[in-house]
């Protein structure tokens, strides 16, 4: 529990809840990214919107952290494992078309609507992703 940051937490999460809020209000549309990725490639009429939104997904981070924190370095570090890397996100792309959507588009959009499907796939989710850690630290495999 040494990475256990309850203040840092909460005020993520109040952000994440206001900006699917705000961009809901903004556009009528739901903030799942899968649906957002998925429009963006399929439906021209949303492109150019869906494509900025993801954009800005990437970028966001990188100006917050050169640009906000430069003195405050954060650590962060995921596997460079090209053998879990590839594999895991097909299986990310399989389970969010098998699951109707992603983490977010559940977690955080759909559990907010009181969405029944929606808080069965998150706790599916999430029981999945203990499940797999589970597994790859038995086989000495660590994240």
């Amino acid at each position: 529990m040494h990475n256990f940051t309850p203040v840092s937490a909460l005020i993520g999460g109040v952000i994440i809840g206001l900006s699917v809020v705000l961009y809901f209000y903004a556009t009528g549309r739901l903030a799942g990214i899968s649906g957002i990725f998925e429009n963006t490639i399929t439906n021209s009429s949303k492109r150019a919107s869906n494509a900025l939104f993801l954009i800005g997904l990437v970028i966001g981070p990188f100006l917050i952290y050169y640009l906000i924190l430069p003195d405050r370095p954060i650590a962060f570090e995921i596997t460079s494992s090209y053998l879990l890397i590839i594999p895991g996100g097909f299986l990310v792309g399989f389970g969010t078309r098998l699951g109707g959507g992603c983490t977010s588009g559940h977690g955080i959009c759909g559990i907010g609507r009181l969405s029944v499907s929606s808080m069965i796939a998150t706790v599916i989710f999430l029981a999945t992703g203990m499940i797999t850690v589970f597994i790859l630290q038995q086989l000495g495999i660590y994240l």
